[in-house]
């Protein structure tokens, strides 16, 4: 399958988890407020499900993952490059490099907030993503991430500078 057509699938499937998600966006309790690591974070509520956990009877790793990857296309699409418009110029950011450090298990029934932040935007190839769970309940951070992005030719696959539209759409803000 071509690289341009594998994209466009993982569009789609992010759009459907869009679509379920935003029907479902609230906004995180005050007491939370001063628990994230910089200020005014985006937020996306995720709730552990019976079906995210595994044979140790805690949260397989891999939903962490799944749950920064909604946070990132709900950001994106947020802040003005929703999928359809990010291809339609014909570049992507794609991840180069993923650090997540597991800090609490989480368990069926937890209420999670994901919060994330650009931390960096070098304005050429390169931008990377903060990212922090915390558990609702006990007021918990049970994960910290960074994911790095790279900017790429969606029909090549190749790096290629980002297009002034990601450059300002993924504008680091200062504190």
């Amino acid at each position: 399958m071509p690289l341009l057509e594998r994209v466009g699938l993982l569009w789609n499937l992010h759009d459907a988890l869009l679509d379920n998600q935003q029907s479902n966006m609230q906004k995180p309790p005050d007491n939370l407020i001063q628990l994230w690591d910089n200020p005014d974070p985006f937020v996306v509520p995720i709730q552990v499900e019976q079906r995210h956990i595994d044979e140790l009877g805690h949260t397989n790793n891999v939903h962490y993952l799944d749950w920064l990857l909604t946070c990132t296309w709900q950001h994106s699409t947020a802040v003005g490059l929703p999928p359809d418009a990010m291809l339609a110029t014909g570049c992507a950011m794609a991840v180069r490099d993923v650090r997540m450090q597991y800090l609490s298990a989480t368990f069926a029934g937890d209420q999670l907030w994901v919060g994330d932040w650009l931390s960096h935007n070098d304005g050429r190839l390169r931008a990377t993503r903060h990212f922090q769970i915390l558990r609702e309940a006990d007021e918990a951070c049970v994960m910290r991430a960074d994911i790095d992005y790279i900017c790429i030719n969606v029909g090549s696959g190749r790096p290629q500078r980002m297009p002034d539209v990601f450059v300002d759409a993924y504008r680091v803000e200062s504190s």
